[in-house]
């Protein structure tokens, strides 16, 4: 006689990403430290020290997102000056941002924005609707939102 194994009825299994539709906008930063285009990179490096942050936004008067700065365009300042031997005071941050900026859709599935992530080596993007500045996603956010489905679904 064979041994037969039993499991009970076995649960339907839902698939997550039916279940759930993990968007950007759900785990997007809003509430941003940004910075202006006229603002010296000695304040912006004050911030990103006083706030722990890695760079943020820059937007104009219209909230319009004009570029980004991080902490290496800001070391740039500092190496260009003291190799320079010119004031750090001189250099606004319109002279150092990234003025090409990458930004993500809020629409966007937190898993292919994860893939985003891994393609491109960037560690945050901006969302932008209607030509302003909405949002943040980091690289952290897109973690919770996976440990947050981790929670639900997986086992």
């Amino acid at each position: 006689m064979g041994i037969k194994s039993f499991q009970g009825a076995r649960k339907q299994q839902i698939n997550a990403s039916e279940s759930t539709q993990l968007k950007v906008s759900d785990y997007m930063s809003t509430s941003l430290i940004t910075f202006k285009p006229e603002q010296s990179v000695e304040e912006v490096i004050e911030s990103l020290i006083r706030n722990k942050i890695s760079g943020g936004p820059v937007v104009n008067d219209k909230n319009e997102l004009v570029g980004i700065i991080s902490e290496g365009d800001c070391l740039k300042q500092i190496s260009d000056s003291r190799y320079y031997n010119m004031p750090m005071a001189q250099d606004n941050v319109e002279k150092r941002m990234i003025r090409d900026v990458e930004t993500i859709d809020g629409n966007m599935n937190v898993f292919d924005a994860a893939n985003k992530f891994l393609n491109s080596k960037r560690r945050r993007f901006p969302i932008v609707e209607n030509g302003k500045l909405v949002g943040q996603i980091s690289q952290k956010d897109i973690l919770k939102a996976a440990m947050q489905l981790k929670g639900h679904n997986w086992k």
